[in-house]
């Protein structure tokens, strides 16, 4: 068999346009990036430019790149006790996948949400909710629930929570699972000292078919500290022999992954520089 190609990347901005992300990832040897949808602390979204995105397809499509991976913004809690911000989440969110179906084939990532002392229960059912309310059928992007670090109510830091989510989803079919590693790590999941294992249990609660992406981050934090810090590659409680591991594992080298650590376009082109030295595969 042949070399399988290796998707690096990491989160590039999207202020300047959809070309202009295109241009950077290649100018910092990636060759798959992700974008907020619209302004991560607020919602507001750039008007859509259909020639700029046409551009950017082109880029990709010469270039071989990964789906792009598209962030929902930070502020959106599908699983609020405030109806008012369920209905922004449900609005904003729907907006963005017809957005989409113009970048065909695209992954959509979103934080599952806390639910603010309702209880777990309640939490994944209002997530369910909401995405009931905006998958459609025709929709080319596959919907992508983040894995989380279990900080405060949050809801999704265990396989289990995100397994029961996708089962209340009629289009289950469009949803599948973004593995951050600095989140999974942090919510007790040992994928330094027994990757086999977590991978295992994830197949067993989810099925590794809904794995699709995977955010690689290493984590300011130790074990199971239930907190979400991101450090830069070999420099936090992963560790680079681990990260290693993960690139070169049978089981995910196929998958994109996608950088989201402290760092400017510089810091990136030499991590993902750093990353495809590290590729054995």
């Amino acid at each position: 068999m042949g070399e399988k190609t290796f998707y690096i990347g990491c989160h590039l901005s999207f202020s300047k346009g959809y070309e202009s992300m295109g241009v950077q990832a290649l100018e910092i040897g990636a060759n798959a990036f992700q974008y907020f949808s619209r302004n991560p602390r607020g919602g507001a979204a750039k008007e859509f430019d259909k020639s700029d995105a046409d551009k950017l397809l082109d880029i990709a499509g010469s270039n071989g790149f990964a789906p792009f991976l598209v962030h929902a913004p930070y502020t959106f809690n599908p699983c609020s006790a405030d109806a008012g911000l369920r209905d922004f989440a449900r609005a904003a969110m729907g907006e963005d996948l017809l957005r989409q179906q113009n970048l065909p084939h695209s992954y959509y990532n979103f934080h599952p949400g806390s639910h603010v002392g309702q209880g777990r229960e309640k939490g994944i059912s209002l997530i369910a909710e909401l995405l009931n309310g905006i998958l459609f059928d025709g929709q080319s992007t596959v919907v992508l629930l983040e894995t989380m670090s279990g900080k405060g109510s949050e809801v999704g830091s265990s396989f289990g929570e995100l397994a029961e989510i996708m089962e209340k989803v009629e289009l289950n079919q469009k949803l599948g699972v973004c593995l951050d590693t600095c989140h999974v790590y942090s919510a007790g999941y040992d994928i330094v000292g027994n990757l086999d294992g977590v991978l295992e249990e994830f197949d067993s609660e989810i099925g590794l078919e809904k794995l699709k992406a995977i955010h690689l981050n290493d984590s300011m934090t130790p074990f199971n500290s239930r907190k979400d810090r991101h450090a830069k590659i070999g420099e936090g409680s992963i560790g680079l022999e681990a990260v290693a591991r993960i690139i070169n594992h049978p089981k995910l080298s196929c998958l994109p992954f996608y950088l989201e650590t402290p760092n400017d376009p510089d810091g990136y082109a030499r991590e993902i520089a750093l990353l495809r030295s590290l590729r054995e595969i």
